[in-house]
């Protein structure tokens, strides 16, 4: 009896401790990437033009989910030149597309991977440690880059989202120096401006201080829930109204006449930019887009105004009296 009592035992320790190194494996299942140290060169890309006005932008989601040292990692890995260049990519891109002659910031972060945006849960569980590594980049900028200057803030899709949490921890004195902030392909949601109730709406293409945002559809049924659920403001940026007025764009992006114009309204209602000329179906996003949605166009598509427009913004707040925002496009 008592041999069979020890032999039990043994085996409900063998249990116990099967168990307890079971649930060891399932949590060390996934990794982490090291925390980017924002004093380290190699963590930002930058492209000092001694302009007086700086884009500080943050990339968007370019990385999958992917395998770390043999676990799973759901966040990009700032320090492994394999895993740094879409984001690089990106950085290089928007800075060509968008900067002009303005300065151009932007910090490598621990981005959460797309799988994460298939729902809301996997967001808000993931997305803590991506906007944390933002706000320490920015806050770095401020102390060490900046010095002083008015500075433009930038973000696409989850660099978006990024942009929100920089507005939220801003300090007033951040505040005065901000020109505009430009929250493209997602979203301002109640909680958002509850967090920073003095974010304001751009209602024009020279008001300073705001922020941009819109999200690209062919039609409302084309709309994805994660991007653009629940925001509370947008605007046109073609022709820098809020209200249904129909905007012309030339379309950057063909080379022949099919959808050389395209007809941008913004939907008052949805504040969606329905987008209608555009036929090719070639750029819906992976994993969770829908045809018609234009998300993965929102700068290339648009390129052209953004540009001239963080040009006339950062002119209007260097020099406010010797610009005219309707005649006055280069910096």
């Amino acid at each position: 009896m008592n041999k069979i009592t020890v032999f039990q035992l043994l085996i409900l320790t063998l249990f116990f401790a099967s168990c307890k190194q079971d649930h060891t494996i399932i949590t060390t299942l996934e990794t982490t990437p090291p925390i980017p140290d924002y004093a380290n060169a190699s963590q930002w890309h930058i492209v000092d033009r001694q302009a007086p006005v700086d884009f500080f932008y943050i990339v968007s989601t370019e990385i999958g989910d992917y395998k770390l040292d043999g676990f799973d990692c759901h966040f990009a890995h700032t320090y492994r030149d394999s895993l740094r260049q879409p984001l690089l990519g990106e950085m290089k891109g928007v800075d060509s597309l968008l900067s002009g002659d303005l300065n151009f910031y932007s910090p490598y972060y621990r981005q959460c991977s797309l799988q994460t945006f298939t729902s809301d849960s996997l967001v808000a569980a993931r997305s803590t440690l991506a906007m944390s590594d933002i706000v320490d980049a920015f806050n770095y900028y401020l102390r060490h880059y900046n010095n002083g200057r008015p500075f433009i803030l930038g973000g696409f899709s989850q660099g978006g989202m990024a942009v929100v949490e920089i507005l939220k921890h801003l300090s007033p004195e951040a505040q005065k120096q901000l020109v505009a902030a430009y929250v493209i392909g997602w979203k301002v949601t109640d909680d958002d401006l509850n967090a920073a109730p003095y974010l304001r709406p751009a209602q024009d293409s020279a008001d300073l201080g705001v922020v941009v945002c819109y999200n690209s559809v062919r039609d409302n049924s084309c709309a994805i829930p994660i991007l653009s659920q629940g925001n509370r403001f947008a605007i046109n940026p073609v022709n820098w109204r809020t209200d249904a007025t129909p905007a012309t764009l030339p379309n950057p992006l063909t080379a022949s006449n099919e959808d050389k114009l395209l007809t941008v309204v913004l939907d008052t209602n949805s504040l969606l930019l329905q987008v209608s000329g555009y036929t090719r179906n070639d750029y819906i996003l992976p994993l969770f887009g829908r045809e018609g949605n234009y998300h993965t166009l929102e700068i290339s598509l648009y390129q052209h105004p953004l540009r001239r427009n963080l040009a006339l913004r950062a002119q209007q707040f260097c020099n406010p009296k010797k610009i005219n925002p309707y005649k006055s496009q280069v910096f």
